[in-house]
């Protein structure tokens, strides 16, 4: 609790002292963004990891840190403005990393994020191929370790076709990219589950399916 009213006092002070055009500091909100999301991923405050009763006893104390901070974190890229293209795609992961945190409202807060960087680099480079690169690459990385699951694969559908479809320029683009992750997502999920089959083949048939 100490280090989140910590954290949103650095996040108080960049808004008001290093965000316009003169006074932006690229590597103090660099800098926040790690602090935040590391704070957000730490082992102390994922819930689902502890028993009905400490979970309970934490949630009447504190509530949900994760989603506090989450919240926070989506506000401060929003208020990044013009600013955001600097940040894309070295803060695809920890968005990433983020977004996968198996709670459902944080969930539905942070993924939006990503429709809004595929924006942003459309607007500055007229692709948006930085950022499709790093999110497949690392999707694989993260799911590999153990993160993701099929709610999380349905929320990022449902929420990016949404708001792709609404889009001038990234209806056609932005679809393709989401069916293309989701069947990825689909893959490396069935091959997390089945990587300790006994039986070979069923091992080799999603191994081809992943590649």
């Amino acid at each position: 609790r100490v280090f989140l009213r910590a954290i949103n006092q650095y996040a108080d002070m960049l808004n008001k002292k290093f965000l316009d055009q003169a006074s932006f500091e690229l590597q103090l909100w660099n800098n926040y963004f790690h602090l935040a999301v590391a704070f957000l991923t730490q082992e102390s405050l994922q819930l689902e990891n502890f028993s009905s009763a400490k979970r309970a006893k934490i949630l009447n104390k504190y509530g949900d840190m994760r989603r506090q901070i989450g919240f926070e974190i989506r506000d401060m890229w929003y208020n990044l403005g013009q600013h955001k293209i600097k940040f894309i795609p070295e803060m695809v992961g920890p968005i990433l990393e983020m977004t996968l945190i198996p709670e459902t409202e944080l969930r539905k807060a942070t993924i939006p994020i990503f429709f809004d960087m595929m924006q942003c680099e459309l607007h500055s480079t007229r692709s948006f191929q930085m950022f499709e690169n790093e999110i497949i690459t690392k999707l694989d990385h993260e799911v590999e370790g153990g993160r993701g699951d099929e709610q999380y694969k349905v929320l990022f559908d449902k929420i990016l076709l949404e708001h792709c479809r609404k889009h001038k320029y990234l209806a056609k683009s932005g679809e393709t990219f989401v069916k293309l992750v989701v069947r990825l997502m689909e893959r490396l999920l069935d091959y997390r589950t089945i990587m300790h089959d006994e039986n070979k083949e069923n091992r080799m048939s999603c191994t081809v399916n992943v590649l």
